[in-house]
């Protein structure tokens, strides 16, 4: 799983004003030929990331190249369940990736067009969001 190997606070404040907007960064292609864009704003856990990396992976059975070009890197906090209110935040749980419209999240090249779409297609269905199938000359 994707973790942070240390951070300057422990805790984040869980701001909804980071989801909204469109991203101004990470919104082109900028290592493989192939990505897959985020139409929707939500946060993504390290879980999800990884599940999709390896329907990518197995889909393209060792050839070519996989770009991860989102990180979780804001802890999400919970309190344990059947827990009375107060007594400050609860502990981090587990990490999650601010994702914004527009974002390349995963980048893939060295093989063709057909496997990218089908390897793309899958990793978005493990995605708790929209996705857009883009290739490189699409975005220039």
């Amino acid at each position: 799983m994707l973790s942070p190997k240390r951070t300057k606070y422990r805790k984040r404040n869980r701001s909804s004003a980071s989801l909204t907007g469109n991203a101004h960064r990470g919104n082109t292609i900028a290592f493989g030929d192939f990505g897959l864009v985020a139409l929707e704003p939500k946060w993504i856990t390290n879980r999800q990331i990884e599940a999709a990396r390896v329907a990518m992976t197995r889909t393209i059975k060792r050839g070519g190249k996989v770009w991860i070009r989102i990180f979780p890197d804001m802890p999400y906090t919970k309190k344990p369940a059947e827990t009375r209110m107060g007594k400050g935040k609860g502990a981090p749980e587990y990490w999650v990736a601010v994702v914004k419209p527009g974002m390349v999240m995963f980048e893939m090249g060295g093989i063709s067009s057909e496997l990218a779409r089908e390897a793309m297609e899958l990793a978005g269905d493990k995605l708790p969001i929209k996705t857009k199938f883009v290739e490189r000359r699409d975005m220039e």
